[in-house]
């Protein structure tokens, strides 16, 4: 285990709006207050722009927060970001994620039980996560499913979680404890 970079700040380090908004994400995430949020709130104001931000995608996106969380899920193992991966295992299942699709997020999209739509959906991830980019197959696929305004919400959705992992990755931020174990 490495030593965090910036370790996780303190009421003090972190302010009292900041402090109770990370223990409500704790109480949310089945955790204390989560180690990210406790390191990226020692810039407090930058912390709260990016909690609204983060917000409007999850959980306060248009698509399916099951959906939403399978592009998490798949865009933390992509990166190897065990931190965030863990995190959204804990909170996948009251999205309709069940074990077997946390197995299969693994496997991608030719994984057999996937919608047409989910297919789609992590298609689009894996070529954002390799390319930076979607083909014109991959977008055509997309676009059977989503509009185009969810098509830019999910073009957001997994670039945020590939700036998430770099955050995490560089800041060695450390796994959170489960509060029951």
């Amino acid at each position: 285990m490495t030593t965090p970079r910036v370790p996780p700040g303190g009421r003090r380090d972190v302010g009292v709006v900041n402090w109770l908004a990370c223990r409500v994400a704790g109480l949310v995430a089945g955790t204390g207050p989560p180690n990210l949020f406790l390191t990226l709130a020692r810039r407090r104001g930058l912390f709260r722009g990016w909690l609204w931000f983060a917000g409007r995608l999850m959980p306060g996106g248009s698509l399916p927060r099951r959906e939403t969380e399978l592009v998490i899920l798949r865009v933390a193992h992509l990166r190897d970001c065990r931190y965030e991966f863990d995190h959204h295992v804990r909170i996948a299942g009251r999205s309709g994620v069940r074990k077997r699709d946390v197995e299969r997020v693994k496997d991608g999209p030719s994984a057999e039980g996937w919608t047409p739509r989910e297919r789609a959906i992590l298609a689009a991830a894996d070529g954002l996560h390799a390319d930076r980019d979607l083909d014109d197959a991959t977008w055509t696929r997309l676009r059977a499913h989503l509009t185009e305004g969810e098509c830019v919400e999910l073009t957001m959705l997994v670039a945020h979680y590939e700036m998430l992992a770099t955050v995490i990755t560089t800041l060695r931020v450390q796994p959170d404890r489960p509060r029951h174990p």
